[in-house]
């Protein structure tokens, strides 16, 4: 699958699960062994599990393959590795305190949103892709 569609597809099963304050970071030229991080947070254990699940299970139905899922035992921070896309869903605090936007966010992918027409004929803007529109006014600072 193409990685834009990937990543999409991640952004829109952490969305249905009411994830927040999404990032997907570009690191395929760094040394590394994936080409996006996307790091999310989730308010409850519960929450931050259901996102992980929900992004397994979708990428899974698109014949994706997921490779790991990790920390979700104690689910304040749950990694889902998806080969070249690798999922961080923490709880604020420990997202906070591990900070990985500056380890990862060197390059910060704009995605175009996925539009739904309204009646009026205006579009809908999706909270990641506003996420990232305020991230990156917030660098341009």
């Amino acid at each position: 699958m193409d990685i834009r569609k990937k990543q999409r597809a991640v952004v829109d099963a952490l969305e249905d699960i009411k994830g927040h304050d999404i990032a997907v970071f570009n690191t395929v030229d760094m040394a590394t062994i994936f080409e996006r991080v996307i790091i999310a947070s989730g308010d409850s254990n519960r929450q931050v599990t259901a996102l992980a699940d929900n992004v397994g299970k979708k990428l899974k139905a698109l014949g994706e393959r997921v490779y790991g899922v990790e920390g979700d035992a104690s689910a304040e921070w749950v990694l889902v590795d998806l080969g070249d896309v690798v999922v961080h869903i923490m709880h604020p605090a420990v997202r906070s305190y591990y900070n990985l936007e500056e380890l990862w966010g060197d390059k910060p992918v704009r995605m175009k949103s996925l539009a739904t027409p309204r009646r009026s004929g205006t579009t809908r803007t999706t909270r990641a892709t506003r996420t990232l529109r305020a991230a990156s006014a917030r660098k341009a600072h």
